[in-house]
């Protein structure tokens, strides 16, 4: 049963999230907010900020931007309903649930997650009554409690098992999610049959896909959901929802290739690991992982298909590599991978063989480049130097990329200012001297200036000229409609939760996070004057240039005089800016 948005509302409009993020997270007061250290990335210095008048965070280092329920979501890796519930418990009242009827009538379509969410439950249970599941998954060593922890499940033998779940079985949505397949023929059957379900979490704990393990000997080993509305296989990591807390607090995430290692090794403790979905490591997954903590070590297995998957890691991170953050390479040995190996070794010996056995990324990619050639020859060390650039200047990092081409110019026998020439690379002494002067930053347009203004002061809104709207931002024209729309005026909490998910969700927090730095005694009205002045001015010379193009031969009476008064007003105001 769905929370009501009104209570959702009601809510934020009653909890102080300064109360809330102090649980987790010492804050310290800075004029009118409060800041800390993100605890969302390895922060050097404090730059995440907490407004108490305006109720959100925001972090100016990783752009970690929120409410209070947004906060839990993010910091506990609860999900929406669990955050609700929490914060409600806080203040003492209790969460109301609309019924499936009420639920049914605001909307039209089925809820695609609501829909994996049936599916979850759905499996779940027919694990429950399933011992040759169950017994598969003793069998690895998983206990029940960390099968429910990571939402593991069953989909048992048989065609159409699903269509005894949902009303309707040639519903769209069933196929939309990937849980059923139509075939050319218009027949449908379920995707996943005889198989443990292990679902895929978004990082607001919203089900978004599933991976299917078979039981038994048969291909493929592993079946996962399609590329759909919600989940796409290259910007998620299995198991991240769960172990991001972990990650924070041990300072290092571990990335393995299956679903089983990830639920394995939290069993036994290490409970920082997550998986690629069935793909090669992404760009994307890169800067997931990097904005959450500052070590991220790859482990594969050390077989051809582990050694290739973990060179193209390599490949996809260097652009993204961070001074300060460290990327490393584990190969386990061939009889073994993370679940095999922790199960026989334990976690102390697991984490020992991470410690000491993992290489950086630089010894690897040199590593790898120099087996490949032979250093005692002149062509060697050519071909060495060959293949290393395309990778070397992929890297963006100054530092990091300047101790690398150190290190690889003296395994090349040359010295760094010949490798540096070679490549067309300036050095950085160089580059600062000859560096142009950097180009004024632009001024804020207009329309991201008014929607500041009305994050400020919502009430404003209600002052606004009749026809009003901002042709250059479709964010604060839905919000002057919603503000509009309402009789009472929201505080900045609700408005996030209201735009959460929408295409304007990130203008509107780049607006929310602009506003931080001004004072509450900001002169917001004055502020909001003056832009509607100038747009008012920027219509009327818009106006009288249509005019001018037209002529006066080609302006009927009516035209005529619109163009003296607006020629006009424009002089009048030319002269009072020159005056000023």
């Amino acid at each position: 049963m769905a929370i009501p948005q009104n209570f959702i509302h009601d809510l934020l409009n009653r909890i102080d999230i300064v109360d809330v993020v102090e649980r987790y997270v010492p804050l310290k007061k800075a004029g009118a907010n409060y800041e800390a250290r993100c605890p969302f990335h390895n922060d050097k210095s404090p730059s995440f900020t907490v407004s108490r008048s305006k109720q959100f965070y925001h972090c100016f280092g990783c752009g970690a931007h929120g409410n209070a329920i947004g906060f839990l979501m993010e910091y506990n890796g609860m999900t929406f309903p669990d955050a609700v519930e929490d914060l409600a418990r806080s203040i003492g009242v209790t969460v109301p649930r609309e019924t499936s009827s009420v639920a049914a009538q605001r909307k039209v379509a089925p809820d695609l997650y609501e829909v994996m969410q049936t599916a979850t439950r759905y499996y779940r249970e027919q694990l429950k009554q399933s011992p040759r599941a169950i017994e598969y998954l003793k069998r690895r060593g998983l206990s029940g409690e960390i099968a429910a922890r990571f939402g593991i499940g069953y989909a048992p033998e048989g065609w159409q098992n699903l269509e005894a779940v949902f009303p309707n079985y040639q519903d769209a949505s069933l196929v939309e999610t990937g849980l059923v397949i139509a075939n050319d023929e218009g027949k449908r059957y379920d995707r996943f049959r005889d198989r443990i379900m292990f679902p895929i979490v978004n990082a607001r704990g919203q089900i978004i896909g599933f991976g299917g393990r078979i039981l038994d000997q048969g291909e493929p080993k592993y079946l996962n959901s399609p590329e759909t509305q919600l989940f796409e296989k290259g910007r998620e990591l299995y198991g991240l929802f769960q172990a991001q807390k972990a990650i924070r607090a041990e300072k290092k995430a571990l990335v393995v290739e299956g679903y089983m290692d990830v639920v394995a090794l939290a069993q036994l403790g290490v409970e920082y690991a997550v998986a690629t979905l069935g793909t090669a490591t992404t760009p994307f997954h890169i800067q997931k992982l990097l904005k959450l903590t500052e070590q991220v070590v790859f482990c594969f297995d050390g077989d051809t298909a582990g050694r290739r998957a973990a060179w193209r890691a390599l490949e996809n991170a260097l652009p993204h590599l961070q001074d300060g953050k460290q990327l490393r390479f584990l190969f386990l040995p061939p009889e073994h991978d993370p679940d095999s190996y922790i199960r026989a070794h334990g976690k102390d010996a697991f984490e020992r063989l991470l410690e000491i056995e993992s290489l950086p990324l630089s010894a690897y990619l040199l590593g790898e480049l120099s087996a490949q050639v032979d250093l005692q020859t002149q062509e060697g060390r050519s071909a060495l130097l060959e293949h290393a650039k395309p990778l070397v200047t992929a890297i963006t990092a100054p530092a990091t990329g300047l101790l690398l081409r150190k290190e690889l110019a003296a395994r090349a026998g040359v010295s760094q200012d010949e490798l540096e020439g070679l490549y067309k690379i300036q050095s950085l002494g160089a580059h600062s001297r000859r560096a142009p002067p950097r180009a004024p930053r632009s001024g804020v347009s207009n329309a991201r200036a008014l929607l500041r203004c009305l994050l400020f002061k919502p009430e404003l809104a209600k002052t606004l000229p009749d026809g009003w709207q901002a042709e250059e931002s479709d964010a604060a024209t839905a919000l002057v409609a919603y503000f509009q729309g309402g009789d009472e005026i929201p505080r900045a909490a609700v408005i996030i939760q209201q735009f959460h998910g929408t295409a304007h969700a990130a203008e509107l927090a780049a607006a929310q996070a602009d506003i931080l730095q001004w004072g509450e005694d900001f002169d917001v009205e004055a502020e909001l004057l003056g832009l509607l002045e100038k747009q008012q001015e920027a219509a009327r010379k818009q106006q009288l240039q249509a005019l001018q193009a037209k002529g006066l031969d080609g302006m009927n009476a009516q035209e005529q005089a619109l163009y003296r008064q607006l020629l006009s007003a424009v002089k009048r105001l030319d002269v009072l800016k020159i005056k000023v």
